[in-house]
This record gives C-alpha cells, structure tokens and sequence, in this order.
C-alpha cells in the first residue's frame, strides 16, 4: 500500500492554487513500494521502476543505412570517377567473409555489417554498375551511410529511465535490446463510487427525480487509461451512517478512494462528514473553475493501513477537470512515474471571456480553421458543470492562469488536447 501520513495534505489556506496542489503531492505522497517484473508484452502503460541500461550497443555492429556499394574512402578519386571491382555482395544477417580488399567495392544492403576496413557506402541510385565493376562519382563524404556501432544508444548508458510511463516506442525499444521483460510499479488500486439518493444505475427505471449515474463511466475510463486498476463500489446514498463504514473498508485494500458527489457545504452532502469519522479530511476548496469544491485526506483502512481519499464534486464536466488537474498527479505520483509537462499550445482565441482573478479556469473549446488559415478555439455554446456534451463536442480545454481576467477575440490563448490530459 501507499505509505501515507494523516496530515500529507495539510494545507492551511482558504483556496489551493493549482500548482501548490501539484507541489504538496510531489513533495509528501512516496511511491507503491511493490515491484513486480512484467513480459515485455504486457510493459506498456507501466511505470518502470528501475532504470534499464542497455546491455548492448544498439546497433551492436557498423551496418549499412542504405543498399548500395561498401568502400574504402581512401580508395576514391577526390576530383573523377573512380571505378572499383564489386568483390562480394552482403545482405541483411549475413557478414563479410573477408575484409574489402584496396580497389573494391562491396555490394551490400540496408541492415548489413560493414566490411571490415570499409568505411563509406554509395547509394545504389548514385553509381553506375556494369562487367563486375561498379563507377562511384567523387565528392562523397567518408563515413557516409554508415551507422556507428552504438551510435543509437551505448552498451552501459541508461536507455529507459526510471519513472518512466512505458509507450509502445519504449517497448520496441527494450526489445530491440534483447529484453524479455521490465521492472515496473504494481498497478495503483483505486475503489470507486458515486454517492446521492438522485442518482440510478443505468438499465434501471428512471424516478421522477432521479438522473443516470454517469460520473463513474467516465472517472473508471479515466482511471484505467493512466493504468490503473478500479474497483466499482457502485452508488451509495446520503446516509453518513452507510458512508463510513463503506470508506473504511475500501480503504483496507484500495491505494486510493474515490468519490464523486457530496463534497460540497450543502446539508446533504454527507461524505466529508464520513471521511472525518474514518480517518482525517483537509477540505480543500481548490482555485480553479469549474469545479472548486475538492476533498482530500486520509482514511484508515480496516487493515490497519491508509489510503489517499479524494472526493469530486458531483457535476460531470467539473468532475473531469479536477480529476484531470488532482487525481491525475496523483494517481501518478503513487505509480512512481514523472508527470510529462503539460504544455498549453497557443491558439486563437475565437471568443471573449471574463473571468476572477485567482483561480485558474478551464473553457472547453473545439478548434477549427479561421478563413486565414489559423486554428482557433471555439467556445461551446453552454458553459454548465453538468453539461455532457460540452466534453464530448470539444477537442479540449483553453487554460486560463490565474492573473488572466480577459480573453478578447483574437488573442492567443493556451490550449490542452484531451489526449494530453487523459493519457
């Protein structure tokens, strides 16, 4: 389990701005101590534990980059045509028998070892090949269309760095290295579930007051795609004496807890009142919009360990965007690996905005191409937490700092894709 202390996210003012959130999680929250060693197959998506050193050069010998002609570059003529013998021909996973003899050339293709004594390589397409001879024209550099031994990664230096979150590239990668498998964190267990008397599974009659349940298809597709593991503990309702035992048991064999709904000041919002009663809850009123009203803490699980506990608020769009700017370092941070930077791209804003100083603000937007040629950020029409399809007609979200106050049509703007947040 997480190794957590019950004030790991103490903060003593009134609102959290974004950055010393991301700050206090990199600082007090350790990595899952558990490592478990995964087939090369089944790595991507996990955090790598060690750094892996390449047990080889990579390539392991000097290979050609191109099919063509292997030369001795002391051989060429530096101002005519050189004509040279063709005395062997190498293909890919075969190698020389002998070195280049002075005056030869060796026919040879990409992938190929390079001829021992041979240190250049002419394009096919550059010569002329006739009679068991092959005419190379002067000007071509020496080393030309080699590939060093080594020059992509040497044996002994890091090739993949620990805290790393393991692509399909660093997979291919490991692989080319001979790797059969990596040393990666265990998958952070998060339990999962929705809490208020209005909501219903969907399948199930709809009441008169009732609304479908659809934060947890969107917060356990969002989990899964930072890998990892949810557990779905379904809806509970407004009942704290329900609430915490509930926490406190999934807290036994989960890292993290977490719920969406309740967290607000309202009477009826229950879940921080459970959490105090189980462990120890910072109220954190977050400065960012949408979604301000953002719980964490610690609660004591029935094993005698802690998990994280973070509770979101209950609107959908509002509890994507905590999730994405809260849970996601954190999660992260469990896992061991290094956050990639999120860097905003700038667009055109196609829309004015106002907006508080203070808390940083997320605008959904959709972008498309001016009469100009320039992409811009629309702005979607409705502006609403709970509004669903304002994620799912958008392409992402403008982020706007905490000193803005004005967006004027026309500006720059900084733009998230969804995909930089979700993965």
């Amino acid at each position: 389990m997480a190794q957590l202390t019950d004030d790991c996210f103490a903060f003593s003012g009134p609102l959290l701005p974004v950055d010393d959130l991301e700050r206090i999680i990199r600082d007090r929250i350790d990595p899952v101590p558990e490592i478990e060693t995964v087939p090369l197959l089944r790595a991507r998506g996990r955090t790598l534990a060690h750094d892996v050193r390449a047990p080889i050069n990579l390539p392991p010998f000097d290979n050609s980059a191109v099919d063509g002609y292997a030369v001795r570059h002391a051989d060429l003529n530096p101002d005519t045509d050189t004509t040279l013998i063709v005395a062997d021909r190498i293909t890919a996973g075969r190698a020389a028998s002998h070195p280049i003899a002075p005056g030869s050339a060796i026919r040879i293709f990409t992938g190929a070892p390079m001829p021992e004594g041979a240190d250049t390589v002419f394009m096919q397409e550059d010569v002329r090949a006739e009679d068991g001879r092959v005419i190379v024209p002067p000007g071509l550099k020496p080393g030309s269309n080699r590939r060093l031994a080594g020059e992509d990664i040497a044996a002994g230096s890091i090739a993949l760095p620990a805290g790393r979150v393991l692509s399909i590239a660093d997979v291919a990668l490991a692989s080319a290295l001979g790797l059969t498998g990596l040393s990666v964190r265990r998958r952070i267990r998060v339990a999962l579930f929705s809490t208020g008397d209005e909501l219903t599974e969907p399948g199930r009659p709809l009441g008169r007051a009732q609304l479908y349940d659809a934060n947890r298809a969107l917060l356990a597709g969002l989990i899964e795609a930072l890998g990892a593991s949810v557990t779905d503990l379904g809806i509970l309702p407004d009942d704290p004496a329900h609430l915490a035992p509930a926490l406190k048991e999934a807290a036994g064999d989960h890292d993290l807890v977490l719920t969406s709904g309740g967290v607000s000041t309202g009477e009826a919002d229950h879940v921080r009142d459970a959490v105090e009663a189980v462990g120890s809850l910072v109220f954190w009123r977050v400065a960012i919009k949408p979604g301000r009203p953002v719980a964490m803490g610690v609660i004591s699980g029935s094993q005698g360990v802690n998990a994280a506990f973070v509770g979101l608020p209950g609107n959908p769009v509002a509890a994507f965007v905590t999730f994405v700017r809260v849970v996601r370092p954190l999660l992260m941070r469990l896992s061991g690996a290094n956050p990639p930077l999120l860097v905003p791209l700038p667009v055109r804003a196609a829309f004015g905005y106002r907006k508080k100083q203070g808390r940083r603000e997320y605008v959904r937007v959709a972008l498309r191409r001016g009469a100009d040629g320039v992409i811009e950020a629309h702005k979607h029409r409705q502006e609403g937490a709970g509004v669903l399809t304002s994620l799912t007609e958008t392409d992402g979200l403008v982020e706007l700092s905490e000193n803005t106050t004005t967006v004027e049509p026309g500006s720059t703007v900084g733009f998230l894709p969804y995909a930089s947040l979700i993965g």
